[in-house]
């Protein structure tokens, strides 16, 4: 084979673009933003999956789809619950149904959202989903979705995710440095923030795979930045990148800062299912993020 074609959904959000950004020359990205492919749209997901068959097989490449289009306002879904179910769990359950008919494997990202965050060591592929949120639910029905459609089909769950592009913590923290002298940050949420390039890589690396028909034996994976933090401790970590004085974050709980979703308290996943799969694992958070600050123009 010449390598692979990947047809990726949410191609406009930032891990879409870090996806066909991170493509080597053997693969084939094709990364349509939802205006150009709705999930939610059977005739729009059979025309895109099919298309990416046929063409596919044309320039003797093996099809893949990675799904990174998602409902991902966390906030907001608390009240629009049916457009984050449309998406989250409709799409997926349409785009793997026609995946599973058009014999293209999928691998489809989810969130450490699908669990209730009340745990203290890394949770494990197969440990129990129990999402607080409508955003979780919704993301947990998705799972439900692509593992029960026969599809050849892997989730990837990852966390605290950041990239260059679109909205993200990151992002926030550096307009916050620039616009207050001091800030409050929660520090009892717990995760492995996550660089979207660096997962980006890595979906790439599991998608060869899965096209080659090589695809680890468990259906669930997990994917994150290596280490953890606290929101609190990440934002230290990005004012000092900034050559910003780290003092000026202060830590403040989950309830000195009342939001309409509930967050997870404990987000780190652990990944020991992708090592013993063979694949690669992701940098040290404070690696990646050193990176990103060092490339930012």
């Amino acid at each position: 084979m010449a390598g692979i074609s990947v047809l990726v959904p949410g191609g406009s959000g930032q891990l879409g673009r870090a996806l066909a950004s991170r493509a080597s020359e053997a693969v084939e990205v094709r990364a349509p933003g939802s205006a150009e492919l709705d999930l939610t749209d059977t005739g729009s997901v059979l025309e895109a999956v099919s298309t990416l068959a046929e063409s596919a097989a044309a320039a003797g490449r093996s099809p893949v789809v990675v799904n990174a289009a998602a409902y991902t306002a966390v906030d907001a879904a608390e009240t629009d619950e049916n457009r984050a179910f449309a998406i989250n769990a409709d799409g997926p359950r349409v785009l793997a149904a026609v995946c599973s008919s058009r014999r293209v494997p999928l691998v489809h990202v989810s969130t450490d959202y699908v669990f209730s965050g009340d745990a203290t060591e890394p949770y494990p592929v197969d440990a129990p989903l129990g999402p607080r949120s409508a955003y979780g639910r919704t993301k947990a029905a998705g799972e439900d979705a692509v593992l029960g459609s026969g599809a050849s089909a892997w989730i990837v769950r990852t966390s605290w995710v950041y990239g260059d592009t679109g909205s993200n913590f990151v992002k926030t923290m550096v307009r916050l440095e620039k616009e207050r002298d001091k800030l409050s940050v929660v520090d009892d949420q717990r995760g492995s923030p996550t660089y979207a390039g660096d997962l980006a890589g890595a979906l790439l690396e599991l998608a060869a795979r899965v096209a080659a028909g090589d695809g680890p034996a468990s259906r669930v994976l997990h994917c994150t930045g290596g280490g953890e933090t606290t929101w609190f401790g990440f934002t230290r970590a990005i004012f000092t990148e900034l050559g910003a004085d780290p003092s000026r974050v202060s830590p403040c709980t989950t309830a000195d800062f009342p939001r309409p979703a509930p967050r997870p308290a404990y987000s780190v996943l652990s990944t020991e299912e992708w090592r013993a799969a063979g694949l690669a694992p992701l940098r040290h958070w404070e690696e990646a993020l050193k990176d990103y600050f060092a490339h930012q123009s």
